[in-house]
């Protein structure tokens, strides 16, 4: 009876092992976020720098240029992925060079060990494992086929309700790709940085408790010298 339980302690303690190193594979998101703001509604984002930090500086590069404005979903697969189109051809506007020169590069496979779940950002590319451009995925559902063979480079942190909006536009399937029927817009893209906001927090509490202190140190003024 004793070596049961002793057995059966173990068992618990491997399985409690195995969660605690499959929630420790998670990296931690940089601190910059992007909004893409869709004819649908907002999906914002965070990076994984240390992850894939060539496609993280490439795509937020991308972004502060405006890269992506106009741009649009040219797939939506239900259940796997949204895909962005490539900036080069998916954008309704005109680019100007510098747009077209970062656009046209193309970025290294960074594979990692980073599961393909949903909410994950994954670079497309051809063939060649190193022919990503601007081009990604936002996963709609888990896609374990993918881990290590598309480069992970972040995740969604906020808009899943926007996703779920995306996941139930008429499509069409033309080949492997199961697109929309209606053209679903990036219609702006816009940045911030979570630490400045923590900043602009401080500042304000520190403010308020300066100019309390102000206060505290007038009334004392006024009452010892009148």
């Amino acid at each position: 009876m004793g070596s049961t339980r002793f057995f059966i302690f173990i068992l618990v303690c491997v399985a409690l092992l195995s969660i605690v190193k499959a929630l420790s594979q998670e990296p931690e998101l940089g601190s910059a976020r992007v909004v893409f703001q869709t004819s649908y509604g907002d999906i914002e984002f965070g990076f994984y720098p240390t992850v894939a930090p060539k496609t993280v500086d490439h795509i937020f590069k991308l972004v502060r240029l405006g890269g992506f404005n106009t741009n649009h979903f040219f797939r939506v697969d239900k259940g796997f992925v949204a895909q962005v189109a490539d900036v080069a051809n998916g954008r309704s506007a005109p680019m100007n060079e510098e747009q077209r020169k970062e656009a046209e590069k193309t970025i290294v496979g960074e594979f990692s060990d980073v599961k393909h779940v949903r909410g994950t950002l994954s670079m497309g590319r051809y063939e060649d494992p190193n022919s990503a451009q601007s081009s990604f995925s936002m996963l709609l559902g888990d896609a374990p086929h993918l881990d290590r063979q598309y480069a992970v480079f972040g995740k969604v942190t906020k808009g899943d309700e926007t996703l779920r909006k995306l996941e139930e536009v008429p499509t069409r399937r033309e080949g492997i790709f199961v697109m929309p029927t209606e053209r679903i817009t990036i219609l702006s893209t816009y940045y911030y940085d979570t630490k400045m906001e923590s900043c602009e927090e401080e500042r304000s509490v520190l403010k308020r408790r300066l100019e309390a202190s102000f206060v505290e140190v007038e009334r004392q003024r006024m009452k010892c010298f009148p």
